[in-house]
């Protein structure tokens, strides 16, 4: 067996080639996921890949909308009426020898390119500059992706057997809420220990917020503004709920406190109403996503107190107590927490320590993932890390910085060497 670190070396350029080869292919969602998205290319690639590189079983797991709607009614986790059309995971096995498995888990969706005139060098033609690789999908998440199939291939490089089975999940329709990787949970995919490789900027993510999407509408009465009294706007109505809301999140900012994460918060994101300047508005909507605390707060809390705050303002008011808003729920996520003390956090951080020379800094994220997923669906000990940054996500000009690709595979290595032998 040789040295991880010289291997690593000796195969960069194969390495970085092969994430070259994925965000050359377009794995674009339409329209978050609703309307479809263009995984198949993609999926097909890391087949073949898997294939090449000798794994125990390849499957795929075709997305279908009864277990997305299970799943959101048994978790409130699950984005339905999503377009499955060729739209599948795949779940890649290498067999091991005996010791704890573990799972790494990526999407390999990605956004849409968006305005072309943003972008320095195309998309789809990845392009390395200063040490960064340039293209649509490289921090988000295609970086994660390979860099945890390449620690696969970087331990038999190095002459290792795997003392564990290791299993690589390509997930779809991440960026339309997550439905890829609840699909998997949903039926059963599991490990010792799970590892989603979202672009952590060389930390351990540890927790991320919770998030419910709200729309509150409002009915008014539209006539000549000249004669305002004779109608009612929704839009103040809309604006004496908001200013309740923002009561609620205050209090909420003195009340609940987390070593990882922000304060939970609500932010009104969306606020459209009335026809002209010279109309009473007849109607109004807003729509609000809220973040919370896990395990201090809970998705069915924050509805509760959303719910009757907005309830308890409309009981009040002469014209909304006849004409009460109407509140709809369109997307919610729970939050992550992993306890720093679990056995797999404590082998991560040893693995990260004998790969880097130095400690890994734990921390949160404001921003939810599938992390989440795997922790309270799959209940399996889960952990956030992989290389590239929150920043690069959804961005003109998206990058991965090469070291970071490279020192990830180094650790995923090690992390797979020490979990499976323990």
């Amino acid at each position: 067996m040789r040295d991880l670190k010289e291997v690593l070396k000796e195969n960069k350029e194969t390495y970085i080639q092969k994430l070259k080869d994925l965000i050359a292919i377009d794995t674009h969602d339409i329209g978050h996921g609703i309307k479809g998205g263009l995984e198949k290319q993609g999926q097909e690639y890391m087949k073949a890949l898997f294939s090449e590189m000798g794994a125990s079983d390849i499957t795929e797991d075709q997305l279908k909308e009864e277990v997305i709607q299970e799943c959101l009614r048994r978790y409130n986790e699950g984005n339905p009426g999503h377009n499955y059309d060729g739209r599948y995971n795949v779940y890649a096995t290498f067999s091991g020898k005996g010791g704890k498995s573990i799972m790494f888990n990526s999407h390999i969706d990605t956004m849409p390119a968006g305005d072309l005139s943003q972008w320095k060098t195309p998309p789809h033609e990845p392009t390395v500059l200063d040490g960064k690789l340039y293209g649509l999908g490289s921090a988000d998440m295609k970086a994660g992706l390979m860099a945890s199939t390449l620690a696969v291939q970087l331990l038999y490089d190095a002459g290792y057997e795997l003392p564990g089975d290791v299993i690589i999940t390509s997930v779809c329709d991440e960026e339309g809420g997550g439905n890829g990787s609840m699909q998997a949970a949903m039926n059963g995919v599991r490990a010792d220990g799970v590892v989603n490789c979202e672009g952590t900027s060389g930390e351990l993510i540890l927790a991320h917020m919770g998030f419910v999407f709200f729309r509150v509408e409002f009915e008014g009465k539209a006539n000549h503004s000249g004669a305002k009294w004779k109608g009612v706007s929704a839009i103040e109505k809309a604006m004496k709920v908001i200013n309740a809301l923002s009561e609620m999140e205050h209090n909420w900012l003195l009340t609940y406190r987390h070593p990882l994460l922000p304060a939970p918060n609500l932010n009104i994101g969306v606020i459209h109403g009335g026809t002209a300047g010279s109309t009473v508005a007849g109607d109004c909507y807003f729509e609000t996503c809220v973040h919370y605390i896990p395990n201090q707060m809970s998705y069915d809390m924050v509805v509760e107190e959303f719910t009757n705050t907005v309830t308890g303002i409309a009981s009040c008011d002469p014209w909304m107590k006849d004409h009460p808003p109407k509140i709809t729920i369109y997307q919610a996520g729970g939050g992550f927490e992993m306890d720093p003390e679990d056995e797999f956090v404590h082998t991560f951080c040893e693995a990260f320590s004998d790969g880097m020379g130095t400690p890994v800094k734990i921390v949160g994220s404001p921003a939810g993932c599938d992390s989440r997923i795997w922790r309270n669906i799959a209940e399996c000990p889960t952990i956030q890390f992989g290389p590239g940054n929150l920043e690069q996500c959804h961005s003109p000009n998206e990058y991965v910085e090469l070291d970071a690709y490279l020192d990830c595979i180094l650790i995923y290595a090690k992390l797979i060497l020490a979990w499976g032998g323990r």
